[in-house]
């Protein structure tokens, strides 16, 4: 899993193999092949970071989850968005069916924060979430220098969220 954190790193069964300390043919033989084998790294990073925004929805309000989670989402994202690239047309069946939970997991926020008025309701939630996750994903990448500066950008996310006050 290491492997998955480098940037620049190429996601090959042999650079995996040999970071395993194993030979190709043994990594092929044991999951099946390349997509097999990032599917279930990948699923192995992605599942604790579904697991929290769960957490966060059973412990906070919904607003509140939603800043907490974003936050570590982007620190989550930066560690990690460079292999994103390189999954690009693999089949990765459990790393699909996560994303769809944290989608899941961050539209239950943004309604739940809508429904208390903490987020505006012209914004369509597919909308909300798709602004969320792009936004968050583009903060990710841009490595901010500082956890203030990741605050910075969330504060002005989140109030460009909240409800207009006429």
């Amino acid at each position: 899993m290491a492997l998955l954190a480098e940037p620049g790193a190429a996601l090959t069964v042999e650079a995996i193999a040999k970071r395993a300390g194993l030979g190709a043919a043994t990594v092929v033989r044991a999951f099946g092949g390349k997509d097999a084998l990032l599917d279930a790294a990948v699923s192995r990073l992605l599942k604790p970071v579904v697991e929290r925004a769960r957490e966060l929805l059973d412990t906070t309000t919904p607003f509140q989850a939603l800043r907490t989670f974003l936050r570590e989402l982007i620190t989550f994202q930066a560690a990690h968005h460079a292999i994103n690239d390189q999954l690009t047309g693999l089949d990765l069946p459990a790393t699909t069916g996560l994303r769809a939970d944290l989608v899941s997991a961050v539209e239950e926020m943004v309604n739940g924060a809508r429904g208390n008025g903490q987020v505006r309701a012209d914004l369509a939630p597919t909308t909300a979430t798709t602004l969320i996750g792009t936004t968050a994903l583009a903060v990710a990448r841009a490595a901010p220098s500082s956890p203030d500066l990741v605050d910075a950008y969330l504060t002005v996310l989140l109030d460009g969220l909240h409800p207009h006050q006429d």
